[in-house]
């Protein structure tokens, strides 16, 4: 039996279920954020200590450059009572023992939806061969896919509607063209943000837009390749996505070449693999975390 409370309403201090086990999901990505979030984990280190709880597991929203080291003290491992971390992006710690790597999935936060493929997303020739929606930071490599886009006259063949500030939330009329390009769409291309890692990629997939991504490893702390050598995105890779993954953007001339000449059936079967990995994925994904959680958990009930 699982509930889930969230909403502004939940504050440390208060927890509206007689609950054993406590699953807390908190963001660790900027200073405030952790400062919100350490507080809700002394309150569950106090409900531990009075044996109000017995176990508690963390999923966290981590940093973007895997500065999660505040943490650590909360761990079992490290003499705290956080017995599970479920981590995003590639955690250079994550061991498939105590801490594990959670993908980040979709911007729930902005609303995305839940998405049901249907006949239409499977069959439908799409308009464009590929798209891109997003900010365009200074002296990034989104700038220098932009340029190579331009270059070729590529942009006319694909739904490219860059900006320049980022924007927390989208205006009605921003998400829905977001949307309508990922299903119009081909081929998503997914830059480099402060991480590899970024929501489109996932919501490409929610629409059977392959996800063209840019692989390489950004600043910071994340596992590096001597020790991954399937860094960045290992959770991604070791499950098969199937992507397309590129070291650089000057490579993308060819491959939307390479793009024009595929059959519409082609498509069609390529887009029926990625939704059907999609699919399996979240759903391995969910049973790993439940079975990881009752493996920690349960085991001293038996008995």
């Amino acid at each position: 039996f699982h509930s889930f409370i969230t909403g502004p309403a939940v504050v440390p201090g208060y927890f509206s279920v007689e609950a054993e086990h406590v699953v807390l999901v908190l963001n660790g990505r900027e200073e405030a954020k952790v400062a919100q979030a350490a507080r809700w984990l002394l309150f569950a280190q106090t409900l531990v200590e009075t044996r109000r709880i017995r176990h508690v597991a963390v999923v966290l929203l981590g940093s973007e450059r895997c500065r999660n080291d505040w943490i650590r003290p909360y761990l079992s491992r490290n003499g705290g009572f956080v017995r599970l971390l479920f981590v995003t992006y590639d955690y250079p710690l994550a061991n498939e023992e105590d801490i594990f790597q959670w993908p980040l999935g979709v911007a729930t936060y902005r609303n995305f939806p839940v998405v049901e493929p249907n006949w239409a997303m499977l069959h439908n020739p799409r308009s464009y061969l590929c798209n891109f929606l997003g900010t365009v930071y200074k002296n990034s490599s989104r700038e220098t896919l932009l340029e190579i886009l331009k270059q070729d006259g590529l942009d006319k063949l694909c739904w490219i509607a860059p900006r320049e500030q980022w924007q927390p939330q989208e205006t009605n009329e921003s998400f829905r063209n977001y949307q309508d390009a990922l299903l119009q769409s081909d081929l998503t291309l997914c830059p480099v943000g402060i991480n590899t890692e970024c929501y489109r990629i996932y919501e490409a997939c929610s629409y059977g837009s392959v996800p063209v991504v840019e692989d390489v490893m950004t600043p910071g702390d994340c596992g590096n390749s001597s020790v991954h050598h399937s860094a960045p995105l290992r959770l991604l890779k070791t499950t098969g996505a199937p992507f397309i993954f590129i070291k650089d953007w000057k490579e993308l001339p060819s491959l939307l070449e390479e793009e024009k000449k595929k059959s519409l059936q082609e498509k069609i079967e390529r887009r029926r693999k990625l939704i059907e990995w999609y699919r399996n994925f979240k759903a391995w994904m969910r049973q790993k975390f439940i079975h990881t959680l009752e493996k920690s958990f349960l085991p001293d009930d038996k008995g």
